[in-house]
């Protein structure tokens, strides 16, 4: 499908809400992708399709999973809602036609990150965090600053403040996946001082 098609099915299918959250991911995006010298038409689409999966049901995740044969960690089983990022990479293949394996990788990582991401996925990471409609997460004048010079210790402060926040609430688990993708981030950056 075409950019514009794409866009068109998710005001349909998405709230509202979540709807104008993937266009401020977007516009982030496509900001940072020219301060780094991105593909501009890869970004787009990822951001684009992001969260096309946040539409489904908890119980629709979990069956979409196990019939492409996604693992599935007990994490995700209590908390399906973290398993978005995998369907969203699933639907952008099977339902929007994209083949191009870092636009899918970077929808499927983009809630938890990975160690060691590329530029698209740091790019996708980051853009979903500090994209201007969201207000409530800690430091985001600063991190939106700090995400025009440097993506790697942007998305560890992300990572940082996620895994603080997780820690603090009563009976959260943490994904073992942000668990990973912090110490790595915490190591590179520290290494980098």
């Amino acid at each position: 499908m075409k950019y514009k098609e794409i866009q068109t099915d998710l005001k349909k299918t998405l709230k509202p809400s979540r709807y104008v959250h993937t266009m401020g991911v977007v516009k982030t995006a496509v900001h940072l992708a020219e301060i780094y010298h991105y593909n501009e038409k890869k970004v787009k689409y990822a951001a684009l399709l992001h969260d096309c999966a946040k539409h489904l049901s908890d119980q629709d995740k979990i069956d979409l999973c196990l019939a492409r044969n996604v693992p599935i960690k007990q994490v995700e089983l209590d908390n399906p809602s973290l398993l978005h990022a995998k369907c969203g990479a699933i639907l952008a293949r099977e339902k929007y036609g994209v083949d191009d394996e870092e636009i899918l990788h970077a929808i499927a990582v983009h809630t938890t990150g990975v160690p060691a991401m590329n530029l698209l996925d740091l790019i996708l990471f980051v853009s979903d965090y500090i994209e201007p409609g969201r207000d409530q997460a800690p430091h985001l004048k600063e991190l939106r600053k700090l995400a025009e010079k440097d993506l790697t210790q942007t998305a560890y402060r992300i990572l940082k403040d996620t895994v603080d926040y997780l820690n603090s609430r009563k009976n959260t688990c943490l994904d073992s996946t942000t668990i990973e993708t912090y110490q790595y981030y915490r190591q590179i950056c520290s290494l980098s001082e």
